[in-house]
């Protein structure tokens, strides 16, 4: 398990965490400011400030290398391995490059032996192939365009998939949100299936089956709450709202398989800052419109701004965190591991938000609700372990 798996994991957890605690004051945001397109439209927008981090970024390293070239020669190539990392295809290649060098000198002392010298060129021609391997690594590089172009791909996906949560949470509880949410887990795998983003194995179907039946589990299992009396009005409400939370699920495992086939793996094909950056430049500029027949539909009410500077303070902050922040690094997790790992870590929200509806709303739960959101924490583990088994077990 490489490092980058390991943070993508603490990634997820941590998002998790947030993100039941953002819900929870969405859904108390709601109470005074019912405005679910106004709340989605600010929070995917806010992401359009990665872009000046990014280029500020890239103008500092410039700076970095510009400087300490005047100082000397191995400055620059020390500067490029820091920024680089220890994965970077620089690094690499000096390595390699190296080595082709002793091969041409070990080359020159032994050629009097024939044999000697065909085994040293057949090395010098592996080390000149994984070269150029490393050269179309680096052509695999996104542009500029490119980005720009998936960006307005991803974008439209990203925008529905958070508008449909952020409805869902103002129609029913968090926990039944995450509940409903979490059957991300069985898109995701099918999504990332059909595209040939990832293969079905038995390991990867136990695991969704044990997360889905984990679910279904929550879902039977009996809530008390402080206030048993519930309207019919009331109980259609909350359907719709699990719907949208399903639909949501959806559409969020379709852009998780998305994500992963265009960043590649480990997102070394695109500068997720920019990535992000021009997803929130997109939904800035090009989205704003869909308010209008979203209140035509009488899906929306009508627009208004915050009735006090206290509840645009609470929508402002909740944004920046629960958006600009943790859905980023929810991303890294998905490009550092996989999407179907990241998506059976969203239901580790279950006992999470489970915890803060009887901490908060006085909600009592039974057994099989508990046991249920067990079974869901074993889902996930189960998925990470998918790739210690036998690869025969593979379906597909």
């Amino acid at each position: 398990m490489s490092w980058r798996y390991k943070g993508g994991l603490i990634l997820i957890i941590a998002v998790v965490i947030a993100w039941v605690t953002s819900a929870e004051v969405t859904q108390g945001v709601f109470e005074n400011y019912e405005q679910p397109f106004a709340v989605t439209y600010l929070g995917t927008s806010v992401l359009a400030l990665y872009l000046p981090i990014a280029f500020f970024k890239d103008w500092l390293l410039k700076s970095l290398k510009t400087r300490t070239s005047e100082s000397g020669n191995s400055a620059p190539e020390t500067v490029d391995a820091i920024c680089a990392g220890p994965d970077s295809p620089g690094k690499t290649n000096r390595k390699q490059s190296n080595f082709a060098m002793e091969n041409q000198e070990a080359l020159s002392l032994v050629d009097s032996t024939g044999e000697e010298v065909r085994l040293l060129e057949e090395e010098r021609a592996f080390v000149s192939e994984a070269n150029d391997d490393d050269i179309v690594d680096q052509e695999e590089k996104m542009n500029s365009k490119q980005m720009l172009k998936v960006a307005c791909t991803l974008a439209p996906i990203w925008f529905v998939s958070e508008y449909l949560m952020t409805a869902a949470l103002a129609r029913t509880s968090v926990a039944s949100t995450t509940i409903s949410y979490s059957t991300s887990a069985l898109f995701t795998l099918l999504i990332g299936a059909f595209l040939g983003q990832d293969s079905i194995s038995v390991v990867k179907v136990i695991s969704v089956f044990i997360s889905i039946a984990g679910v279904a589990m929550t879902t039977l299992g009996k809530t008390s709450t402080t206030d048993q009396s519930q309207s019919d009005t009331t109980v259609t409400y909350s359907l719709l709202g699990n719907l949208l939370a399903i639909l949501s699920a959806a559409t969020d495992g379709l852009f998780a398989v998305l994500l992963k086939k265009y960043a590649g793996e480990g997102g070394e094909r695109v500068d997720m800052q920019k990535l992000f950056g021009c997803i929130g430049l997109f939904s800035l500029l090009a989205l704003w419109w869909l308010v209008w027949p979203l209140i035509a539909l009488h899906i929306e009410p009508k627009l208004a701004f915050p009735q006090s500077p206290a509840v645009g303070g609470v929508v402002l902050a909740n944004c920046f965190v629960g958006s600009f922040l943790y859905d980023y690094f929810w991303a890294l997790g998905v490009v550092w591991t996989t999407p179907l790992v990241a998506s059976l870590g969203a239901s580790l929200a279950i006992p999470l938000a489970m915890l803060e509806d009887i901490l908060i709303h006085g909600r009592q739960f039974s057994l099989i609700y508990i046991l249920g959101s067990v079974q869901v924490f074993l889902g996930f583990v189960l998925a990470n372990l998918s790739d210690w088994f036998s690869p025969t077990l593979a379906l597909v």
